[in-house]
């Protein structure tokens, strides 16, 4: 009856006051979308919808007055723990940016590679250290924001000169953004949840690496400055002992190629794990 009433008194400003409700709450999900945000915000809405169920169907009444205040205390606790989320909002709605954040085509994504693999077979060579953050879906403007801007195109020269040894920018990480340019040198990145590494050999750039990796979708080469060995990072995954074929193999996997390809690779990189090939390689480190 609620529903056939609405529907009658259903009127054009009615409408366009419902447009206007869903547009907003799509921009802010199109610009939430892929962060850590969603994930905290996914639970929160499961607990509650989990909490609402079971007080309703079993008529508990203490639980369902708790879920009632609960609500109130939210809606003052919401904007205090997405702060970050709700300032990045604001800021890229007043730069006009919001919608800006398309993926670099196949091709500049095959000429990253490229250049990146060069650079870490020649960094490996000199047995400089570097860390290189390749940004998916998962935002990661948040870490970009801790180093030194950038917003340059990527090659292996600009690449090899910041992580050259004692200059400013070496110590630090270099993220590529979604639109394939370089967005900042020197980054500090979020250490691993892993205590013990595979390797005593394994130092802060590969905790570093790790870390980003365990709470985005990122892809992070990581150059060891000790033994000249390139690893990759990728879902809270590291693979070692890699040279310059298998980097752009798995970069392609993960990163270079469109679907159909990209699905193919996967499946044989996951076949790979399956079989322990990559993790009794990890552990000749």
């Amino acid at each position: 009856m609620e529903l056939i009433w609405a529907l009658q008194n259903l009127t054009p400003t009615a409408i366009l006051d419902i447009l206007i409700v869903a547009l907003f709450f799509f921009a802010l999900s199109f610009f939430i979308r892929g962060t850590q945000a969603v994930a905290l915000l996914r639970g929160v809405l499961l607990l509650i919808a989990a909490v609402a169920l079971v007080s309703n169907s079993l008529q508990l009444l203490a639980l369902r007055w708790l879920l009632e205040n609960l609500l109130t205390v939210l809606a003052v606790a919401v904007p205090i723990i997405f702060q970050p989320e709700i300032r990045r909002f604001l800021e890229r709605l007043g730069q006009g940016t919001l919608f800006s954040r398309a993926q670099a085509p196949e091709a500049v994504r095959l000429r990253i590679i490229e250049d990146v693999c060069q650079a870490a077979e020649r960094l490996a060579e000199r047995r400089h250290g570097a860390l290189i953050v390749l940004e998916r879906n998962s935002s990661l403007g948040e870490y970009i924001r801790t180093g030194v801007p950038m917003n340059a195109q990527v090659s292996a020269q600009l690449l090899l000169t910041i992580f050259l040894p004692k200059t400013e920018l070496h110590d630090g990480a270099v993220i590529i953004d979604r639109s394939g340019r370089i967005a900042s040198a020197a980054s500090v990145l979020p250490l691993s949840s892993v205590r013990t590494m595979q390797s005593p050999k394994l130092g802060t750039r590969h905790r570093a690496g790790l870390g980003v990796s365990e709470i985005s979708d990122a892809i992070v080469v990581v150059i060891s400055e000790e033994t000249g060995r390139i690893s990759i990072c990728q879902n809270g995954r590291l693979i070692t002992k890699l040279d310059g074929m298998r980097l752009r193999t798995i970069l392609n996997a993960f990163y270079g190629l469109d679907r159909q390809e990209e699905v193919r690779l996967r499946t044989r990189l996951r076949g790979l794990f399956a079989n322990g090939v990559l993790r009794r390689r990890q552990g000749r480190l």
